[in-house]
């Protein structure tokens, strides 16, 4: 079964839901994470997928969605070349892996990561310079909600992505910068300004 790499993608994100949520993803879902314009594209790759046997489809309900056993293994093994999408500077109010965000695929040794990554952002500023991640580094990014105090992660809030160290405050969440000339952000209402996790930062690729 040969999947194209966009399906491959999709396959892969409604894996990670189910780990994650324990549902697969709606096709509203798909069309917003990937950024797709036509409200009929999650079906066209769903149905695609499904006439390759990766996926089963329900029509009776919403998420009815379900990789089969001969769909492709969800990663390569580890040492096998990743190509991952290298996302740039990222449109206000779009998601952030949309495609218009991708500059191109970029391979990389998958067993410099763990857990493997999903993506490579490219870092803008040296807010996180004293982690070692400076202006320009490429992120790897592991695709996740699920973070822990003292990670480095990939976070939105409202139209903005950064890059920051993550810790829970209590009720609030702190986002520490590693950089002296550079505030924390802290999240104090996560109902009053919208706030997303977006992934986990994994390692740092550096062209020199």
């Amino acid at each position: 079964m040969k999947l194209s790499p966009r399906q491959a993608e999709i396959l892969e994100f409604i894996r990670d839901r189910i780990e994650q949520d324990g549902l697969p993803p709606t096709r509203s879902e798909i069309n917003a994470h990937f950024g797709f314009k036509s409200p009929n594209a999650a079906q066209s790759h769903l149905r695609a997928l499904a006439s390759k046997g990766a996926i089963r489809l329900d029509a009776r309900t919403a998420r009815g969605i379900v990789p089969t056993a001969d769909a492709p293994a969800p990663a390569p093994p580890p040492g096998a070349t990743l190509e991952l999408p290298l996302i740039g500077r990222v449109a206000a109010g779009q998601p952030l892996l949309a495609v218009a965000h991708q500059e191109r695929r970029v391979p990389v040794d998958g067993s410099l990561f763990r857990p493997q990554p999903h993506y490579l952002l490219r870092v803008q500023g040296d807010s996180m310079k004293d982690a070692g991640i400076l202006d320009g580094d490429l992120l790897a990014v592991h695709r996740t909600q699920t973070v822990r105090d003292g990670q480095i992660v990939v976070a939105r809030i409202e139209d903005e992505v950064t890059v920051k160290r993550f810790q829970r405050d209590g009720a609030r969440i702190r986002l520490i910068a590693e950089n002296a000339a550079y505030d924390d952000l802290l999240i104090e209402d996560r109902g009053q300004r919208e706030f997303a996790i977006e992934g986990l930062g994994v390692g740092v690729v550096r062209r020199l």
